[in-house]
Formats: C-alpha cells, structure tokens, sequence
C-alpha cells in the first residue's frame, strides 16, 4: 500500500483521533450488533502478523444467553477468589480507583462476547511461536476494529481461565487468553476518567 508522504502524518493523525476516544466500558445496553461487524472485526484480528505465520488463535463468540450465564458464574467464582485471596494488597490499591470487584454483570448484559483463545500444539495444530505477542497484537487489531464500528469493549481476564474450555467447547490445546464483551454503551454508562501518558514520557528518539 503507498501513501502519498504528505498525507501520511494526517492519515495517523485522523486514526489516534478516533481511538483516543476509546474507553473500556462495564455497562452495555441490550441493543443488538449489526450483521457482519463481528465477523469483519474478527477478520481483520486476523490480518495480524504471527510467529512463522502460524496464526494461532481462535475467536469464540457467545451470544446465547445460557451460555453466557454460564460464563458469568464461573468468572465470578474465580473473581471472588482473586479479589478475596489471591491479589496483593498492593494490586487491589491499584485496581481501587478503577473501582473494579468481583462481579462481572457485562458477561450477561453484553448481546456478545469473544473469548480468545491461544492455540497450541495438538493432533491438528502446529506448534505455535511467540503464541502470546501474536494474540496480543491480534487483540489489538480487535479492539481498533470494534471502537471503529462504535462498539465498547472491556478485556477481561480472569484467573484461571481452564472453565472456559468446558463453556466454550475448546479442545485442551486452546488456552483461553482474553474475554471480550462488545455491545453499545448503555444509557448513562460511566466511564473512569482516566489520562494517557503524554508523548513524551513513551516515546523516546535515539
């Protein structure tokens, strides 16, 4: 693809002006998702690069309502321990301005929700390399496409996550990485006001 260079840094520039707009949101509204975004956003996740191009991920999307309840109890159980045992203090002092616990309602009320999953080695996977930067970029990709389309998310990642193989109908060699639900803000939904890092403290010239 070749773009004029005077048109590059306002192509850039036209992109972060859309995604700076993004946010994580815990409150969705029921109304449905168009035909074919999910879809679209999930091909271009897949435009990622890979490690040897093995592409190993796998994108479940959950609307059915019992399948998502599903989800809900498990995640919460795990959550409840996570936030009742397993997390520092230290870790739950960072999480309390967010004002994060452990229930996790967005599991049910989102009309979607895409588990992914890292895909290793079995009787008809190859084996993968750098399995987890290449899904993380392929999130990435993911999330762009969605705040895109005018969809919210939230990354989820409870721990552990092995009841998602059982939920989600997963062979053992697919490791479920992120949870991701996507639907339309719900009216009145609240946002943290957070602020991004300046240029100057991520980008360093040499």
């Amino acid at each position: 693809m070749t773009v004029p260079a005077q048109q590059a840094a306002d192509r850039c520039r036209t992109f972060h002006d859309v995604m700076a707009q993004r946010r994580t949101v815990r409150d969705y509204a029921t109304d449905p998702i168009p035909d074919g975004v999910l879809e679209w956003a999930v091909r271009t996740a897949a435009t990622a690069p890979s490690g040897a191009h093995v592409q190993p991920w796998r994108f479940v999307v959950v609307t059915d309502p019992e399948r998502k309840r599903r989800l809900r109890e498990a995640a919460e159980a795990e959550e409840r321990e996570f936030y009742g045992r397993r997390a520092s203090e230290e870790w739950l002092a960072a999480l309390a301005p967010i004002g994060t616990d452990w229930h996790k309602p967005f599991l049910e009320d989102a009309p979607a929700v895409i588990v992914v999953f890292e895909v290793h080695k079995g009787p008809d996977t190859p084996r993968p390399y750098y399995v987890k930067e290449s899904v993380g970029i392929a999130v990435g990709l993911l999330l762009a496409s969605l705040h895109q389309a005018g969809l919210a998310t939230l990354t989820h990642t409870p721990s552990p996550m092995r009841f998602l193989n059982e939920v989600c109908e997963r062979p053992a060699e697919e490791r479920a990485a992120y949870v991701i639900p996507v639907g339309y803000p719900a009216p009145g939904a609240r946002v943290p006001d957070l602020l991004r890092k300046p240029l100057e403290d991520v980008l360093v010239r040499l």
